[in-house]
């Protein structure tokens, strides 16, 4: 990564610039059985999708903050890169009626329902797919995300200085999100071409570090377990060895 990426989405932009096939991010979730697999470009492109969903249909710009009620997934990670991209800031498990927006997951929509403004479900389904039934009140993600633009700009250059992430009560601006997860790269013996086995959870800093930013800052990838614990010892075994981890922590 470069010495000068200041915000999440330039660790990204050099990330796709060094190299673009190698793997991003590894998602399994242990109760479904489903894997999938991105490479940096495919995951930048949902990205830059995610991006243009949000500055144009649902009208986000710096000094939003949307309520993220989303567990560890990849669709999570592209929200956070998505935002990070706009300039939106973050705000995990945040409350809904304080947010300009919120972003649930099947789980959380009632909760969803207190805000105030743009509303959008994702259901978290294997390969991205759809609701049965759209919930009212909600802009289905998977119907709205593959019609939007696959290269995206901001209308405002993201401000380094200004907030990014609000999680265990502390909030971070880019610039400080990316200094955090460049030490806790180094401090997991993280380095270009590891990959990290992470099992935590994204509604704590060290999840989302170890699931998103750490590898990430690090030009490294990350194999993110949903539901870990729902696997056998000898399975978890068999993974390390299949996805060539050389990191994990649990």
């Amino acid at each position: 990564m470069n010495a000068s990426d200041r915000t999440p989405a330039d660790l990204l932009r050099s990330a796709l610039a060094s190299d673009p096939a190698r793997p991003l991010t590894t998602f399994y979730d242990d109760a479904t059985g489903e894997r999938v697999e991105l490479s940096v470009a495919t995951f930048a492109n949902w990205v830059a999708k995610t991006s243009n969903l949000l500055q144009g249909d649902l009208a986000a710009g710096p000094g939003d903050r949307l309520a993220l009620l989303l567990p560890a997934h990849w669709q999570s990670a592209v929200w956070l890169l998505a935002c990070a991209s706009v300039g939106v800031t973050v705000d995990i498990g945040g409350d809904p009626a304080d947010a300009d927006l919120v972003v649930s997951g099947p789980d959380t929509l009632e909760q969803a329902r207190a805000c105030p403004g743009e509303r959008v479900a994702l259901a978290l389904r294997p390969l991205g797919g759809r609701f049965p039934q759209p919930p009212q009140g909600f802009a289905d993600y998977a119907v709205e995300v593959p019609g939007q633009g696959d290269r995206f700009a901001p209308y405002a250059p993201v401000d380094p200085a200004a907030p990014a992430l609000a999680v265990d009560g502390t909030e971070l601006s880019g610039a400080q999100l990316v200094e955090r997860a460049r030490v806790d790269a180094a401090e997991l013996g993280l380095v270009a071409g590891s990959r990290l086995l992470t099992g935590r959870g994204y509604e704590t800093w060290e999840g989302l570090s170890a699931g998103l930013y750490a590898p990430l800052a690090a030009g490294a990838s990350v194999v993110l377990c949903r539901n870990l614990d729902r696997l056998p010892p000898e399975d978890l075994r068999k993974r390390i060895e299949s996805e060539r981890v050389t990191n994990t922590i649990q």
